[in-house]
Protein backbone atom coordinates (compact mmCIF):
# COMPACT_ATOMS: atom_id res chain seq x y z
CA UNK A 1 0.00 0.00 0.00
CA UNK A 2 1.37 3.63 -0.71
CA UNK A 3 1.37 5.78 2.04
CA UNK A 4 1.31 8.85 -0.37
CA UNK A 5 -1.83 7.65 -1.99
CA UNK A 6 -3.65 6.68 1.15
CA UNK A 7 -2.81 10.07 2.38
CA UNK A 8 -4.24 12.00 -0.94
CA UNK A 9 -7.59 10.01 -0.85
CA UNK A 10 -7.99 10.59 2.67
CA UNK A 11 -7.19 13.97 2.45
CA UNK A 12 -9.92 13.88 -0.62
CA UNK A 13 -12.49 12.65 1.36
CA UNK A 14 -12.03 15.23 4.32
CA UNK A 15 -12.30 17.94 1.84
CA UNK A 16 -15.77 16.46 0.48
CA UNK A 17 -17.20 16.09 3.89
CA UNK A 18 -15.98 19.13 4.91
CA UNK A 19 -17.60 20.81 1.85
CA UNK A 20 -20.71 18.92 2.32
CA UNK A 21 -21.74 20.20 5.64
CA UNK A 22 -20.80 23.19 4.69
CA UNK A 23 -22.51 23.54 1.69
CA UNK A 24 -26.21 21.69 3.69
CA UNK A 25 -25.47 23.63 6.76
CA UNK A 26 -25.51 26.92 4.63
CA UNK A 27 -28.68 25.95 3.12
CA UNK A 28 -30.02 25.03 6.56
CA UNK A 29 -28.75 28.59 7.99
CA UNK A 30 -30.71 30.67 4.94
CA UNK A 31 -33.54 28.20 5.32
CA UNK A 32 -33.92 28.49 9.39
CA UNK A 33 -31.88 31.48 10.24
CA UNK A 34 -32.97 33.64 7.22
CA UNK A 35 -35.87 32.99 6.26
CA UNK A 36 -35.62 31.85 2.82
CA UNK A 37 -38.22 28.65 2.18
CA UNK A 38 -37.01 26.20 -0.01
CA UNK A 39 -38.46 25.34 -3.61
CA UNK A 40 -38.77 21.47 -4.33
CA UNK A 41 -35.66 21.15 -6.17
CA UNK A 42 -33.72 23.17 -3.39
CA UNK A 43 -34.60 20.34 -1.33
CA UNK A 44 -34.09 17.62 -3.96
CA UNK A 45 -30.40 19.30 -4.56
CA UNK A 46 -29.58 18.29 -1.11
CA UNK A 47 -30.10 14.71 -1.27
CA UNK A 48 -26.30 14.45 -2.76
CA UNK A 49 -24.52 16.13 0.01
CA UNK A 50 -26.85 14.17 2.32
CA UNK A 51 -25.19 10.52 0.65
CA UNK A 52 -21.65 12.47 0.09
CA UNK A 53 -21.30 12.67 4.04
CA UNK A 54 -21.48 9.35 4.90
CA UNK A 55 -19.84 8.12 2.06
CA UNK A 56 -17.23 10.58 3.08
CA UNK A 57 -16.57 9.65 6.19
CA UNK A 58 -16.14 6.18 5.33
CA UNK A 59 -13.48 7.32 2.75
CA UNK A 60 -11.61 8.47 6.14
CA UNK A 61 -12.06 5.56 8.28
CA UNK A 62 -11.94 2.46 5.57
CA UNK A 63 -9.11 0.51 3.97
CA UNK A 64 -8.27 2.13 0.65
CA UNK A 65 -9.83 -0.13 -1.78
CA UNK A 66 -13.38 0.65 0.21
CA UNK A 67 -12.29 4.43 0.39
CA UNK A 68 -11.82 4.40 -3.59
CA UNK A 69 -15.81 2.66 -4.13
CA UNK A 70 -16.75 5.19 -1.38
CA UNK A 71 -15.35 8.79 -3.13
CA UNK A 72 -16.34 6.87 -6.31
CA UNK A 73 -20.27 6.65 -5.49
CA UNK A 74 -19.90 10.56 -3.60
CA UNK A 75 -18.54 11.60 -6.96
CA UNK A 76 -21.30 10.08 -8.82
CA UNK A 77 -24.26 11.61 -6.56
CA UNK A 78 -22.38 15.12 -6.46
CA UNK A 79 -22.43 14.88 -10.47
CA UNK A 80 -26.24 14.45 -10.36
CA UNK A 81 -26.40 16.95 -8.03
CA UNK A 82 -24.38 19.25 -10.28
CA UNK A 83 -26.64 18.14 -13.44
CA UNK A 84 -29.54 19.24 -10.79
CA UNK A 85 -28.11 22.28 -10.07
CA UNK A 86 -27.66 23.64 -13.76
CA UNK A 87 -31.21 22.35 -14.26
CA UNK A 88 -32.52 24.41 -11.67
CA UNK A 89 -30.37 27.88 -12.98
CA UNK A 90 -30.94 27.35 -16.44
CA UNK A 91 -35.17 27.29 -14.93
CA UNK A 92 -34.17 30.70 -13.11
CA UNK A 93 -32.71 31.76 -16.10
CA UNK A 94 -35.37 31.20 -18.34
CA UNK A 95 -33.61 28.58 -20.44
CA UNK A 96 -35.93 25.81 -20.63
CA UNK A 97 -39.09 25.58 -17.99
CA UNK A 98 -39.08 23.90 -14.51
CA UNK A 99 -40.68 21.58 -13.19
CA UNK A 100 -44.47 22.02 -13.71
CA UNK A 101 -45.09 20.04 -9.91
CA UNK A 102 -43.10 23.22 -8.35
CA UNK A 103 -44.69 25.91 -6.54
CA UNK A 104 -46.63 24.66 -3.91
CA UNK A 105 -46.48 25.90 -0.37
CA UNK A 106 -44.99 25.56 3.11
CA UNK A 107 -48.01 25.10 5.49
CA UNK A 108 -50.58 23.37 7.20
CA UNK A 109 -52.94 21.73 4.54
CA UNK A 110 -56.22 22.48 6.00
CA UNK A 111 -59.32 20.32 5.85
CA UNK A 112 -62.29 23.35 6.07
CA UNK A 113 -62.89 26.09 3.89
CA UNK A 114 -62.42 28.42 6.88
CA UNK A 115 -58.86 27.02 8.40
CA UNK A 116 -57.77 27.59 4.53
CA UNK A 117 -58.44 30.96 3.77
CA UNK A 118 -56.75 31.55 6.99
CA UNK A 119 -54.10 29.50 5.97
CA UNK A 120 -53.95 31.43 2.71
CA UNK A 121 -52.52 34.64 5.31
CA UNK A 122 -49.36 32.69 6.49
CA UNK A 123 -48.37 30.13 3.31
CA UNK A 124 -44.96 31.01 1.63
CA UNK A 125 -45.29 29.73 -2.07
CA UNK A 126 -42.51 28.74 -3.61
CA UNK A 127 -41.28 28.53 -7.23
CA UNK A 128 -38.68 26.99 -8.78
CA UNK A 129 -38.40 29.32 -11.68
CA UNK A 130 -37.42 32.59 -9.41
CA UNK A 131 -33.79 32.86 -7.91
CA UNK A 132 -34.50 33.58 -4.16
CA UNK A 133 -30.62 35.07 -3.95
CA UNK A 134 -28.03 35.92 -5.96
CA UNK A 135 -24.65 36.07 -5.18
CA UNK A 136 -22.05 37.66 -7.48
CA UNK A 137 -24.69 37.46 -9.97
CA UNK A 138 -24.87 33.53 -9.51
CA UNK A 139 -28.21 31.79 -8.06
CA UNK A 140 -28.17 29.40 -4.97
CA UNK A 141 -28.61 27.01 -7.89
CA UNK A 142 -25.64 28.16 -9.79
CA UNK A 143 -23.49 27.93 -7.24
CA UNK A 144 -24.90 24.42 -5.95
CA UNK A 145 -24.20 23.41 -8.83
CA UNK A 146 -20.25 24.91 -8.56
CA UNK A 147 -19.60 23.10 -5.68
CA UNK A 148 -21.25 19.92 -6.13
CA UNK A 149 -18.73 19.49 -9.42
CA UNK A 150 -15.98 21.28 -7.57
CA UNK A 151 -16.34 18.48 -4.98
CA UNK A 152 -17.29 15.78 -7.24
CA UNK A 153 -14.18 16.31 -8.93
CA UNK A 154 -12.03 15.80 -5.82
CA UNK A 155 -13.66 12.73 -5.36
CA UNK A 156 -13.75 10.84 -8.35
CA UNK A 157 -10.52 12.24 -9.29
CA UNK A 158 -8.97 10.45 -6.20
CA UNK A 159 -11.03 7.47 -6.42
CA UNK A 160 -9.52 6.49 -9.91
CA UNK A 161 -6.10 7.87 -9.40
CA UNK A 162 -3.45 5.47 -8.24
Amino acid sequence: MNETALLRLKRAALVVLIGSVLTVGGALVLEHVYGYAPCKLCLTERLPYYAAIPLALGGLFLPERLARLALGLAAVGLLYGAGLGVYHAGAEWGFWPGPTDCGGGTGPNPKEVGAFLDALQSVKVVDCSTAALRVLGISLAGWNAVIAFVLASVAGTSAVKR
